[in-house]
């Protein structure tokens, strides 16, 4: 006996009714329609029936019938029961699922405009969400420093300090090594170039005014930003999932005035010192390869610099780094706030907030520029 018996389809040889029911026998189920031609040859004897969706069936011959097999006959019919169908009670229950189930169809096109309008009003929503509680978090951090500033002495200084300890003093290592490298390869790119114009002179001036101006403050800004900016983040994201915060506002110590205030402060203070830090590192690197590649002495070259630059560059400099230390801060502890009670969220939070603080100091850079184009020249 053969493991299935085709399906086959054929009008009732000793039907007494006008029109001849059309009988299925035979097993109708994924494996014997998976068959090779076993489709093709259902399909063509249904283009050969007179009629199939008004004339009689019968199913009572099936062997075998499960899902597929039933919406096999269920497309034949055009989707709606024939008038005449003699089913078993198995079969009925199986087209009755069918028939809930309803009409297979694809959405139409307006439904792809709906979702994408949808999901720009949600992501609008969220810009917005973010937008305010970045406001709110500015606002409050304003109080708490009027309020620190009109008593001092209660305020949060070993915060601040520890603050300033682990954003400025720890990252004085890694910044010390980028900008070098940073500044020894600016002067040998610049050296070839000037050189060949006879400009050897003029490497300090690109020097000077590049590293100073420019690229101190942002390496710098960049660094703490994936160093301390997403340590910051990490740090309230963990107080969120152990119930920390929580248990703070219970005992009546406000968020703001022990954990926001203290770390904004601190990368206040400390990102101009780290900017002072990364371009004096910097120009010696920048030094050290106008000496290899062009022979300029580093006498010569500080003697210099003091010329090639002015003074309101460094300024400049320092503004900026103060500017994108406050910014870092508060994206950080932003993000580290919103963080929900899970590791998921933490990890999340943590990368958005690194993505998103280097950012606003790239965009907070091109407002410098802007401002201060007419400034330093």
């Amino acid at each position: 006996m053969p493991d299935h018996d085709p399906p086959r389809l054929g009008i009732a040889p000793d039907a007494t009714v006008t029109p001849a029911p059309i009988v299925a026998t035979g097993d109708w189920h994924v494996h014997a329609l998976a068959k090779q031609d076993v489709m093709s040859g259902i399909d063509q004897t249904l283009r050969a029936l007179p009629d199939p969706s008004s004339a009689p069936w019968d199913l009572q011959q099936v062997r075998t019938l499960d899902h597929i097999g039933a919406q096999v006959f269920w497309n034949a019919w055009g989707g709606v029961r024939p008038a005449a169908l003699a089913l078993t009670e198995a079969q009925e229950q199986t087209f009755a699922r069918i028939e809930a189930a309803g009409p297979l169809a694809l959405p139409d096109d307006t439904g792809h405009a709906a979702i994408s309008w949808g999901l720009l009003k949600q992501q609008a929503g969220v810009l917005t969400d973010h937008f305010n509680g970045f406001v709110t978090l500015i606002g409050q951090l304003v109080l708490d420093t009027v309020r620190f500033a009109k008593n001092p002495l209660q305020g949060p200084w070993k915060e601040v300090s520890a603050n300033i300890y682990h954003a400025g003093f720890q990252a004085l290592g890694i910044t010390a090594l980028v900008g070098f490298l940073i500044g020894v390869v600016l002067s040998y790119l610049s050296a070839q170039q000037l050189h060949s114009f006879g400009g050897d002179i003029y490497l300090v001036n690109i020097l000077g005014m590049s590293i100073i101006r420019e690229l101190g403050p942002l390496l710098a800004a960049i660094l703490v930003a994936g160093r301390s900016g997403s340590s910051m983040t990490a740090q309230l994201g963990v107080m969120r999932v152990t119930e920390e915060l929580d248990a703070m506002l219970v005992m009546g110590m406000p968020h703001g005035f022990r954990l926001i205030m203290p770390k904004v402060l601190a990368l206040a203070i400390a990102m101009p010192l780290l900017v002072i830090w990364t371009d004096a590192v910097a120009l010696a690197g920048g030094m050290i390869a106008a000496k290899v590649e062009l022979g300029l002495s580093p006498i010569y070259f500080l003697q210099k610099l003091p010329s090639a630059v002015p003074i309101a560059n460094y300024w400049i400099g320092l503004g900026k780094g103060l500017v994108f230390g406050s910014l870092i801060a508060l994206v950080a502890c932003h993000f580290g706030l919103r963080i929900k009670p899970n590791t998921e969220s933490l990890g999340e939070g943590t990368t958005i907030s690194v993505v998103t603080a280097i950012t606003v100091v790239i965009l907070a850079d091109a407002v410098f520029a802007i401002v201060f184009s007419d400034v330093g020249y």
